[in-house]
C-alpha cells in the first residue's frame, strides 16, 4: 500500500469500492478481530479486496479499520497497492460515513459499493447485476429469498403467521450513486441504529432496487463459521491441476535499480524497462495468468500506457493473483528460476522467496527460488541482461 508507484486503484475510475473492517470481531473468538484472521488460506478482509480489485470495473478501494489496527491491516493487504486505509468510528454507520468523506476528501465518485469484510465469498457476477441496477436506480442491494415459514412468538409459543412472499435477505455489497448515499449518511441522526445502508438510503427517501444474491456470500460471524478454513480438501477427483509457464528478460543498463522478485539489489546496473522490470516477477505473473487462459502481462498493463512507467511489478502479480482466486483458482505452487552471471543470487534467495510468498498469500514452502547461469553464453552470459522462468501451479475444482 505504498503510494511511491502507480498502483491498481490509481486510474481515474469513477467507481469505488468501500468495505467496512473496523470491527472488533467478539464474536467469532481468537487472538486477533475476524477481520484479520485467516481464512481459507489468507486474511478473511483481502478476499474481499481481491475481488473488487480483480473486477473489471477497477474501482477504487478504501478499507476502513478501526482504531490502531493500521500495522494488522497493512500485513493482511501486503503485496496489494493503492489501497486507502480510513479509521472508523464506534458504529458500523459511523465508520461508512468516515470512508464516504475519505472518499469526497478525494474527489469523490460516481459510484460507490459499500461492502462487509465478514463476507468474504464475493462474485463479479453479483457486482455486474448491482452496477448494471445504478443504471436506472439510486441504489441496489443483493438479496435472497426467506423459503423458511416465518412466524411472530412470544413467550416460547408462536402468535402468528407471517406471510414470507415479500421477505427477503440483505447482503452486502450494497451499491449507490455516490453523492446520494453520502448526503443519506450525513442527515442520518447520530443516535439511531442503522443494521445497513439501504436502511439509510430508505430513511432518505432514496429508491432501492433488488437483484440477486449468492447464497456463497455468507457472512463470517462466530468462530465455527471458520471451520471451513480446516475442512479437508476436496478428493483429488474432485480437482483438476492447471499449470502455467512464464518468461521474460531485461536488459541490464546503468544508472537503473536492480529489482529481482520484489527485493531491491544493490549492484552496479539495473534492469530497464517500462516498468521496474523486475524479470522474476514479470514471468511469475505471465505464470499465473497462462494458467488460468488469462492472456498475458503486456495485455493487463500495456507499456504504452503511461500510468505503468516505473510501476512496482508486485502489483502486476498482486492482480494475477487475485484475477486466479476470482475464477476458482488456488494457487498450489509457484517455481521460479533467475538467470544470470551476476548479482550473484544465492544471499537474496530467501528475501525473494519471502518476497513473493506475502505478495501472493502462500506459505514460503510453496515458492520454489532457484538461479543458474549459462555458462558464459549468450546475452546473459555476456552480463547484457538478466532472465526468468517460472511455472505455476493451480488447483480448480472439475474435471479436466
Amino acid at each position: 500500500m505504498s503510494d511511491a508507484k502507480p498502483s491498481l486503484s490509481s486510474d481515474t475510475s469513477r467507481t469505488a469500492a468501500l468495505i467496512v473492517a473496523a470491527g472488533k470481531g467478539l464474536r467469532a473468538g481468537g487472538d486477533v478481530p475476524k477481520q484479520f484472521a485467516e481464512y481459507r488460506g489468507k486474511p478473511l478482509l483481502r478476499h474481499s479486496v481481491e475481488a473488487f480489485a480483480s473486477w473489471d470495473a477497477a474501482p477504487r478501494i478504501v478499507v476502513v479499520i478501526g482504531e490502531g489496527q493500521t500495522a494488522s491491516a497493512k500485513a493482511a493487504l501486503a503485496g496489494l497497492d493503492g489501497i486507502v486505509l480510513v479509521t472508523g468510528g464506534a458504529e458500523r454507520s459511523d465508520s461508512v460515513r468516515l470512508g464516504l468523506l475519505a472518499l469526497a476528501a478525494q474527489g469523490g465518485t460516481d459510484r460507490v459499493f459499500i461492502h462487509d469484510a465478514a463476507r468474504p465469498s464475493l462474485s463479479h457476477d453479483v457486482l455486474d447485476r448491482l452496477n448494471a441496477a445504478l443504471d436506472a436506480n439510486p441504489g441496489a442491494v443483493p438479496v435472497l429469498p426467506v423459503v423458511d415459514s416465518i412466524a411472530r412468538g412470544a413467550d416460547g409459543v408462536i402468535e402468528q403467521a407471517v406471510d414470507r412472499a415479500h421477505l427477503w435477505r440483505i447482503q452486502t455489497p450494497q451499491a449507490f450513486h455516490f453523492d446520494a448515499i453520502l448526503a443519506a449518511h450525513l442527515a442520518w441522526s447520530s443516535d439511531r441504529a442503522a443494521t445497513d445502508d439501504s436502511q439509510i438510503a430508505r430513511a432518505h427517501d432514496l429508491a432501492v432496487a433488488l437483484v440477486e444474491g449468492d447464497e456463497a456470500l455468507t457472512k463470517i460471524t462466530f468462530s465455527e463459521d471458520f471451520a471451513v478454513s480446516h475442512q479437508p480438501a476436496p478428493a483429488p477427483a474432485a480437482m483438476m491441476v492447471r499449470t502455467g509457464i512464464g518468461y521474460d528478460v531485461h536488459r541490464l543498463a546503468s544508472g537503473e535499480e536492480l529489482w529481482l522478485g520484489g527485493v531491491k539489489i544493490e549492484h552496479d546496473r539495473g534492469l530497464a524497462g517500462h516498468s521496474d522490470a523486475d524479470v522474476a516477477l514479470h514471468a511469475i505473473t505471465d505464470a499465473l495468468l497462462g494458467a488460468m487462459a488469462l492472456g498475458d502481462i503486456g495485455e493487463h498493463f500495456p507499456p504504452s500506457d503511461p500510468q505503468w512507467r516505473g510501476a512496482d511489478s508486485a502489483q502486476f502479480l498482486a492482480h494475477a493473483a487475485s484475477r486466479v482466486r476470482a475464477k476458482g483458482g488456488q494457487i498450489a505452487n509457484i517455481d521460479l528460476t533467475i538467470i544470470c552471471e551476476e548479482p550473484k543470487i544465492g544471499p537474496h534467495k530467501a528475501s525473494i522467496q519471502q518476497r513473493i510468498a506475502t505478495i501472493l498469500a502462500l506459505r514460503p514452502d510453496q515458492v520454489g527460488v532457484k538461479a543458474t547461469t549459462t555458462e558464459r553464453l549468450g546475452f546473459t552470459g555476456r552480463g547484457e541482461g538478466i532472465a526468468a522462468q517460472a511455472a505455476a501451479s493451480v488447483m480448480v475444482a472439475g474435471q479436466p
